[in-house]
């Protein structure tokens, strides 16, 4: 037993110490996504340990200390995910624009249950859809709700970066982005309101740090700090939505948000877990949200399954133009951050990737 609790005690405690390290190497960017889990299995040694170990010597005990120390650290990153920390209420906001409703899913283009996300949609109405991962096939799939969604922005591609955007509302312009590299589209739309009101929308889906993709989180990090700067100089209301392949609390995502400008949702509301649809236990918010001051929050939730390895992100908003009761969530960055987000996004477009054009299951 004492043997078996220092190798799982060893193994959790590197996968709290790896973020730790700046490098952007998936081995230690991975760690940064599980931190929820990290830290519910390292409650669970320190359980086992006191339960179960019977020679509690100076080692041990210097690894319950170790286990706490990084369990308090992964409290600290964590509790503003959570319903437990306190923002300020907004209840009473005067609603200038009518709610606007957003459905964002990386549908799996390998997944052939196309219809489940053709039901969802006509059942819930989102006023826009972004898919992720869309390939021809669910092209020629969603042609079925083009008449409810006549304006539209679609790129299919065969290297699960294809990304399709719909809208009922009308579009004053939709264009596709390249900010890293020429193979990973985004999508920037602007958009009115049926009562009027403006605001551009951002959709993003860069690659993951992982050992079967890239090895490095460089052109992940490099296009969200590349399209933060391209948020912070665009006017007016603005959210940005997608399969981030990053968790708000890192570090990338952090200095997203700061570049930007922009509030997490998530901040105060809850952890809003998409991936892995069908693990619970091993899933993870990875679709992330952010959005300018004028965009109130009415709803941010997860949707069914459609067959996807991630839930569809669901939002309601309505816009305030006035309002500054949000003004007091917006970080910006420090000096010596500016200079780390230019670097990091030269790293991301000077990164080679050997991406296929056609990706296999």
């Amino acid at each position: 037993m004492l043997l078996t609790y220092y190798i799982l005690s060893a193994l959790f405690i590197l996968a709290s110490a790896l973020p730790f390290i700046p490098h952007q190497h998936w081995i230690f960017r991975v760690p940064e996504i599980g931190r929820i889990q990290v830290m519910f299995l390292q409650l669970i040694a320190i359980m086992i340990g006191l339960l179960f170990v019977e020679n509690k010597d100076l080692l041990f005990w210097i690894s319950i200390g170790i286990h706490s120390i990084f369990i308090a650290h992964h409290l600290m990153l964590l509790i503003p995910y959570t319903p437990i920390y306190r923002k300020r209420v907004k209840d009473n906001v005067q609603k200038h624009s009518d709610t606007v409703s957003v459905i964002s899913v990386n549908v799996y283009q390998f997944n052939e249950q196309y219809q489940n996300l053709v039901d969802l949609v006509l059942e819930v109405k989102p006023d826009i859809l972004l898919t992720m991962e869309s390939n021809q096939a669910w092209d020629d799939a969603l042609t079925a709700i083009e008449k409810d969604y006549p304006n539209f922005k679609k790129v299919p591609l065969e290297n699960t970066y294809g990304i399709h955007f719909y809208t009922r509302f009308e579009v004053k312009s939709i264009k596709v982005n390249y900010l890293i590299s020429d193979d990973l589209p985004s999508i920037e739309a602007s958009v009115i309101t049926d009562d009027g009101f403006d605001f551009t929308f951002f959709g993003v889906h860069p690659p993951p740090p992982s050992p079967t993709e890239e090895d490095t989180s460089k052109e992940r990090d490099g296009e969200l700090l590349a399209l933060g700067k391209k948020v912070l100089e665009t006017k007016g209301a603005t959210i940005v939505v997608g399969d981030f392949n990053n968790v708000a609390w890192a570090k990338s995502s952090i200095l997203f948000r700061k570049t930007s400008e922009l509030i997490d949702p998530r901040i105060g509301r809850g952890f809003v877990s998409t991936y892995h649809a069908r693990y619970w236990v091993l899933r993870f918010p990875i679709d992330l949200f952010f959005h300018s001051t004028e965009i109130f929050i009415e709803d941010f939730k997860t949707l069914r399954n459609i067959g996807s390895d991630h839930l569809p992100l669901f939002s309601k908003f309505y816009i305030n133009k006035t309002e500054d009761i949000q003004e007091d969530e917006v970080e910006t960055l420090e000096k010596e951050e500016e200079q780390e987000v230019e670097e990091m996004i030269e790293d991301g477009i000077a990164e080679q990737s050997e991406r296929p054009q056609v990706a296999t299951e």
